[in-house]
């Protein structure tokens, strides 16, 4: 009887153990489980990261061989005020039109000359539209699309001169060096537009840079923790 009871005791013992081992391989499992989805969770975070940062340094160089150089290659930088001497159209320009697959045919558009008189100096120079018209035709003013039709054409040109005889005084550009004989009424990219696009890169490379920089932080921390851990049992 004593030796049932001792087998008894001896099971007892053995079922309890393989009930706390259980226990222990779920507790296993689930940090096992806990630790794999953290580090996949960090994986994507960081390969979110990488893709902002990398996505803002190509908008940085998109923006450096376009907005920055054409900023930076201008010399019309000193805004003043410009007073409308003379808008009048003077004579037409030839142009060519494309009408299809290699086939360009012949139309003109009227050349308006604007004079304006600079109030800081009073010097009297030709008006521009902006940094492009003085590579394509600097004795005019505003070089329109080449169209079949001249009648609109001369409307469009028309209409621009009216309204700047309308206006009398505007805001103009000129080359704080004097180099230029001539002004330009708008900045293809002022520092408004050099401001905007490179704030959104900037915002996502910093963003970026945050991301991985929280996930590192993170995995510090946990091995940290778990170091403590160690040395405390």
């Amino acid at each position: 009887m004593f030796l049932w009871a001792g087998s008894k005791a001896t099971e007892g013992r053995s079922d309890r153990r393989s009930i706390y081992q259980r226990i222990r391989e779920y507790d296993v499992l689930d940090k096992r489980k806990t630790v794999t989805a953290l580090k996949a969770g960090e994986d994507r975070a960081i390969l979110l990261g990488l893709s902002m940062v990398f996505f803002s340094v190509m908008m940085y160089f998109v923006l450096g061989i376009t907005i920055l150089r054409s900023y930076s290659d201008s010399v019309w930088t000193d805004e003043v005020t410009c007073t409308i001497v003379n808008a009048s159209i003077t004579w037409d320009v030839n142009c060519s039109y494309s009408c299809g697959a290699e086939c360009w045919r012949s139309s003109r558009y009227p050349c308006l000359q604007v004079y304006v008189s600079l109030n800081s100096s009073g010097k009297v120079m030709r008006l521009l539209h902006n940094e492009d018209t003085q590579d394509s035709n600097p004795e005019c003013f505003y070089i329109p699309k080449c169209h079949k039709d001249y009648t609109a054409t001369h409307a469009i040109v028309q209409n621009i001169s009216e309204r700047l005889r309308s206006q009398h005084t505007v805001q103009c550009f000129k080359d704080p060096t004097d180099r230029m004989d001539s002004a330009i009424l708008t900045q293809l990219y002022g520092r408004v537009a050099v401001f905007h696009s490179l704030f959104w890169p900037t915002c996502t490379l910093i963003g970026g840079t945050l991301i991985i920089a929280m996930v590192k932080l993170t995995q510090y921390l946990s091995i940290m923790c778990e170091r403590l851990s160690r040395i405390k049992r």
